[in-house]
């Protein structure tokens, strides 16, 4: 297992480096989606209309935050879980996005789309949102503000820590028998 320290946007020589288990230390630009903000980033796409950011290159964290304590600019930021948004995935990863971030394994189809457009999907520590929002510097809602906690936010993040956990060749923590043999 290696480890990474990354800039998003992501390439496709940074997707097709990681491998299931590396860990990697995120910076740059993520944006938030969840399932209310995906039914409304498919719908502006099934309507010809320009979405609020640039899909090429982007991560999405699946994350509801919660709001932002005084002095900071966003409250606890952890992952929800992904499958809730696996139908919309494939579409997103086709378009050019090049991660996501939740926690929970992904479908099949999910799976494939990594492999086919090159893709990762990474897995955040699930229960440590208010240690995860200490790597996050700016926060800013940039549509759907009528959805609150579900808005799509860009957010501004240095040594954001994650796990790759399917990467761009099929690979899948989670499908390791045993994980002490992974170094996990």
């Amino acid at each position: 297992m290696a480890e990474y320290r990354l800039k998003s946007p992501l390439s496709d020589a940074d997707a097709h480096k990681l491998r299931a288990g590396d860990m990697v230390y995120l910076s740059g630009l993520v944006y938030t989606a969840r399932d209310a903000a995906h039914k409304r980033l498919t719908a502006l796409l099934e309507q010809g209309e320009k979405l609020p950011f640039d899909l090429r290159g982007a991560v999405i964290y699946y994350v509801g935050p919660s709001p932002a304590p005084p002095g900071r600019p966003i409250g606890s930021a952890g992952p929800t879980t992904s499958y809730r948004m696996d139908s919309f995935a494939p579409l997103l990863y086709k378009l050019g996005i090049k991660a996501s971030i939740g926690k929970g394994r992904r479908d099949l189809k999910v799976r494939e789309a990594l492999q086919e457009y090159g893709g990762v999907y990474f897995g955040a520590t699930g229960g440590a949102g208010a240690l995860l929002s200490r790597c996050i510097t700016a926060a800013r809602i940039i549509a759907f503000e009528d959805l609150g906690t579900e808005a799509v936010r860009e957010l501004e993040v240095i040594d954001f820590p994650l796990l790759v956990i399917n990467d761009a060749y099929g690979g899948e923590l989670y499908a390791t028998p045993d994980l002490k043999a992974a170094g996990l």
